[in-house]
């Protein structure tokens, strides 16, 4: 969740949502997030709502934030009403959610079990850090009920974490992951980052071969984004490293994509890979697809049925506001039909299974038909689907689409 809140109205006291957003509920995927907004040190790159020790107060502490938590599922309760399904994914993100011990984390679980039920074979998948568990609490973990498990890597190279401000030693991410398929996990991922100041190929190729050497089912491959604020942005403007090179971030794509697909790995959405379908990340899915969610804890989103909100980002405002029984949203927007059409557009073009044509109008037919000359995707009359090449242009390709 980044620490930057968008504008939009005001979100009502009680978070009463229009009955037009709750009309279809149950007719889309639902999922619950919940952000766990802990870090013990700040990574230099990042511009998530997270905050260390040395940052809050006593009163925020991580046994205050359960009990605010909790009382935000109350709230989410009475919000959706008896019309609320049962919860197809959770997702603990942060932040790093395993700062929470598991007995912690295995109380919100339980209480959004209780709140609205979990359908079968729901997915409920935790972010760790590689050194923020061990094999006693995956198996606490695991035992309650978590699925899936992902581990931020980010690198294999000793230098590349030390530029990214990551603590842990280049083989503790395959030694997690070992330890969460003894643990009983069936969906381990693990999140690597390319394109690092002072990266070079073959870095990124020992990355990779490092990754897959763990035998994750799972693979997320992101491109470093200086942000602006980040420690990162600030010493990549007075000189001391050098801005990310596109032309480099884009051999490091491609070399990840040929090293997956001869690993087995299938991708399904830009950044993603898994070994079969039903590896892919379901709690992802749903953003793609529009589908709805809520977002629990200090700066985190929701979405339902065209209405979005975003809750207060600092864990004391927000337990305050729960205390009071107000809702914590701090502001929300109401999507009109030509935005859900352009976010459709955005969302489910990155994806593999790629964008109905029928979404699109003449002009963005005829750009479809354009980009397929152009080597950018695939038609078959029914779909349009980047290619690889689209893929390292998908917001040129989707920009055109929409022009």
């Amino acid at each position: 969740m980044p620490a930057r809140l968008p504008d939009g109205d005001p979100a009502p006291a009680d978070g009463a949502l229009p009955a037009g957003a709750l009309a279809g509920l149950g007719t889309r995927s639902f999922g619950v997030y919940v952000h766990v907004p802990f870090c013990a040190t700040r990574c230099g790159y990042c511009d998530f709502n997270t905050y260390t020790a040395a940052e809050l107060a006593s009163a925020d502490g991580r046994g205050g934030y359960v009990a605010a938590a909790l009382a935000e599922l109350a709230l989410a309760r009475r919000v959706l009403g008896e019309g609320a399904p049962p919860v197809d994914t959770v997702f603990f993100g942060g932040g790093t959610p395993t700062l929470l011990a598991p007995a912690q984390l295995t109380a919100i679980l339980r209480a959004i079990e209780e709140t609205f039920g979990l359908a079968a074979g729901a997915e409920v998948t935790t972010e760790a850090n590689p050194e923020s568990v061990d094999a006693a609490s995956l198996a606490a973990l695991r035992a309650a009920g978590f699925t899936r498990v992902s581990l931020g890597m980010q690198s294999a190279a000793p230098h590349v974490l030390a530029t990214l401000e990551r603590t842990h030693t280049p083989g503790r991410a395959a030694q997690a992951a070992s330890e969460a398929r003894a643990a009983g996990f069936a969906h381990v991922s693990l999140d690597l980052i390319y394109g690092t100041p002072g990266e070079s190929d073959d870095d990124w190729r020992a990355s990779l071969d490092a990754a897959l050497a763990a035998a994750p089912d799972h693979l997320s491959a992101y491109a470093l984004i200086v942000e602006p604020g980040t420690r990162l942005a600030a010493q990549v403007k007075r000189g001391a490293l050098a801005a990310p090179d596109d032309d480099a971030i884009a051999d490091r794509y491609e070399l990840a994509d040929a090293a997956l697909a001869a690993a087995g790995y299938g991708w399904y959405e830009v950044s993603n890979w898994a070994r079969s379908p039903r590896d892919a990340c379901r709690h992802n899915l749903g953003y793609w697809r529009g589908g709805d969610w809520w977002g629990i804890g200090p700066g985190a989103h929701s979405h339902v049925g065209g209405v979005r909100w975003w809750n207060v980002l600092h864990p004391s405002a927000y337990a305050a506001r729960l205390a009071q029984g107000a809702s914590p949203a701090a502001g929300r927007e109401q999507l009109d039909a030509e935005t859900r059409r352009v976010e459709r557009v955005m969302l489910e073009l990155r994806l593999a299974e790629g964008l109905p044509l029928d979404t699109l109008g003449d002009a963005g037919r005829a750009a479809a038909a354009q980009a397929a000359n152009d080597g950018l995707a695939t038609l078959d009359g029914e779909r349009v689907r980047l290619t690889l090449r689209g893929r390292l242009l998908a917001d040129a390709v989707v920009r055109s689409l929409l022009g």
